[in-house]
């Protein structure tokens, strides 16, 4: 099985202090991955995500280094100026954690190349009826430092109570499509599922990142995987 492709799996959220996400029972696909991949994809199991494409016949082993093409989020439908101030803040720091926990296996570039993989991000609202599809990208200075955003505007994610992904991964020189994945995560603790704060959001991307590097490190056979 090509575990390299699984970069663009689960969307599992870590329990970080009091914060708490589980995996929702079925997700919605937003239109970012389009048709043609998603007439590939099929249910997940054992941990992966709700849907998930893999391609079999690539060697995990070939890639050494990683390209972040972009991190985007699809517009909420009447998420307010604030709201989306703050999904613009969450978007980057994914592709912060993507980073720190994938340069520690791989090199990071900026430009296409052999032996590079290519991700590509989208974060979503949950609720497709609530959901404009005008997808905005960040991508970020990698030559500059940047720091995570702390300081959210608003108090509770409530554009992204329910957070969904969707990712893919190509081969960034021959752009074959390696893998593909949609998940999504709800809140633990509350009645309602819907994530209390924007700790859970940011732990959601923290692990994401950390399951990346793992599943990374199983399917390249390399010793002492770490486990997020």
């Amino acid at each position: 099985m090509n575990r390299i492709l699984i970069v663009t799996l689960a969307a599992a959220l870590i329990c970080s202090g009091c914060s708490v996400t589980k995996q929702a029972r079925s997700v919605e696909k937003s239109g970012y991955l389009g048709d043609d991949i998603y007439a590939l994809v099929q249910e997940g199991k054992g941990g992966e995500s709700l849907l998930i494409y893999r391609n079999e016949q690539v060697n995990p082993t070939k890639y050494t280094s990683v390209m972040i093409d972009k991190v985007s989020y699809i517009n909420p439908k009447d998420a307010s100026k604030d709201e989306l101030a703050d999904l613009q803040k969450l978007a980057t720091n994914f592709a912060i954690f993507l980073k720190e926990e994938l340069g520690k296996d791989y090199r990071i570039v900026t430009t296409p190349g052999p032996g590079t993989v290519r991700y590509s991000v989208a974060i979503t609202s949950a609720d497709d009826s609530n959901r404009l599809f005008e997808v905005t990208s960040l991508i970020p200075p990698y030559g500059m430092a940047i720091s995570l955003a702390k300081d959210f505007i608003t108090g509770k994610p409530t554009a992204v109570g329910e957070i969904s992904m969707e990712i893919k991964a190509v081969d960034a020189e021959t752009g074959e499509l390696l893998g593909a994945a949609v998940d999504r995560r709800v809140g633990g603790k509350t009645l309602s599922g819907m994530m209390d704060t924007w700790d859970d959001a940011n732990n959601a991307m923290r692990y994401w990142a950390k399951r990346v590097r793992y599943v990374n490190c199983l399917g390249s056979k390399r010793p002492s995987c770490e486990k997020p």
